[in-house]
């Protein structure tokens, strides 16, 4: 398909990622990004809509003639979008609300990795009648994770050796959710894996690590991410036919056989144990952010033909390439980020970055930043920029990508300065 008209949903890192890699589409002839970001702005035409719900979403879409719709975030699929897409004859990509549940709610991807035969740690679910003190002697101190069965915006988590923070956070959970999961903790190395997908085939994209902890050697407080690599070492060959004969095979075929089948990404968290075997952590049913920054790059095939494909049932594997090259991203963050970001301050050097960057060799990818008076770009998210590069080898991505980064300045901001230190220091 040529002249194309691509509206991208969401407004962060990851929706700048998808808009600069289907600018470079010969078949892509204009992009639209709802609302966008100072980012979006350079290579896509933002708008704010006065009515965002899901139908105001799909009117507008309908009205421009869309050729493909792109929904970043996780919010709007499990509200329905894919599902008015299809009924205005829109493509999309991105799944039905049905199956969207499969990040909405952890139980029911729980329930579906059981009847896929899909490896994944044990768990109960606790609620008010449950018995949470021998729930919590059953499963040790290990620690404890527990996760929240709803959306909870990357803070639906807790992993802790602390009895008392474990017993307030399934007790609070339980209150305002009516359930709570309890699960075994899986010791390992984390990755995550992409996996593009239709009713008739899938394609698995270089699988990546990113780096949650907010400081240095994975210290301080989870975050929605501070940086990533890709490709991770950590997914050998052996791990990754593991990956794909005992997770996404038996996950594609269980989401293709279902009415409506499921159209889009899924996001893998994987956690590798100490014999090398596989376990899902949790599925995504969008790109992950940052993940998005340092796998979408790497697709050297036409992107928009890679989600158009997806989108429409019609999706190819034998037309999708990928370069040889690593990928690094850090991410520029507030003051006060995660607790409390600190928002409302000039970016100093984001404009002439921006301005000169190259897409990938080195680039920013812009998330939590608006445009103030007189053209000034000022942070207005936790996270506010990543600073992505491209090279031959993990440690050249790593050297441009941190030269970009020093190049801004954002006061009081933090970063962490060793992203993609297991890769390199072969731990």
């Amino acid at each position: 398909m040529d002249g194309a008209t691509v509206v991208v949903i969401g407004s962060g890192g990851r929706e700048h990622a998808l808009c600069l890699a289907l600018s470079q589409s010969a078949h892509v002839a204009s992009i639209h990004c709802l609302p966008g970001n100072a980012g979006t702005s350079l290579v896509a035409t933002n708008h704010q809509l006065e009515d965002t719900s899901t139908s105001g979403v799909v009117s507008y879409c309908s009205s421009i003639g869309a050729s493909l719709v792109v929904v970043g975030p996780e919010a709007p699929l499990c509200d329905g979008l894919a599902d008015l897409c299809a009924d205005a004859g829109l493509a999309c990509f991105g799944p039905v609300a049905a199956l969207a549940h499969l990040e909405g709610s952890k139980l029911h991807a729980k329930l579906a990795m059981k009847e896929a035969g899909v490896p994944t740690a044990d768990y109960v679910e606790l609620n008010a009648e449950s018995d949470v003190e021998a729930a919590l002697d059953r499963y040790g101190s290990d620690p404890w994770v527990i996760k929240r069965d709803v959306l909870a915006g990357g803070k639906g988590v807790v992993v802790t050796s602390d009895r008392d923070e474990a017993r307030q956070f399934i007790s609070a959970s339980i209150e305002t959710d009516g359930l709570v999961l309890l699960e075994a903790f899986l010791p390992g190395e984390e990755a995550s894996m992409l996996v593009v997908m239709d009713g008739v085939s899938f394609v698995t994209l270089p699988a990546s690590q990113d780096h949650k902890r907010a400081f240095d050697g994975d210290l301080g407080p989870n975050t929605g991410g501070m940086g990533a690599y890709c490709p991770a070492p950590v997914v050998t060959s052996g791990v990754y036919d593991k990956v794909l004969d005992r997770i996404v095979k038996p996950m594609h075929e269980h989401l293709s056989n279902k009415s409506t089948p499921y159209r889009g990404v899924l996001f893998i968290g994987l956690m590798i144990d100490e014999h090398n075997d596989p376990y899902v952590v949790e599925f995504n049913v969008r790109f992950g952010d940052p993940e998005c920054q340092v796998t979408l790059p790497l697709v050297s095939s036409d992107v928009f033909d890679l989600l158009y494909g997806a989108a429409t049932d019609t999706l190819d594997p034998s037309l999708v390439t990928f370069d040889s090259s690593s990928a690094l991203t850090v991410v520029l963050a507030s003051e006060g980020y995660p607790a409390r970001p600190i928002k409302g301050r000039i970016i100093q050097g984001l404009e002439d970055a921006l301005n000169q960057q190259s897409y990938r060799k080195s680039w920013v990818n812009v998330a939590g930043v608006v445009e103030g008076d007189m053209g000034t770009l000022i942070s207005s998210g936790g996270r506010v920029v990543s600073c992505t590069a491209m090279a031959a080898s993990l440690e050249d991505a790593q050297a441009s990508a941190y030269k970009l980064l020093n190049s801004l300045e954002l006061k009081g901001s933090h970063f962490r300065t060793d992203i993609g230190f297991r890769a390199i220091s072969g731990e």
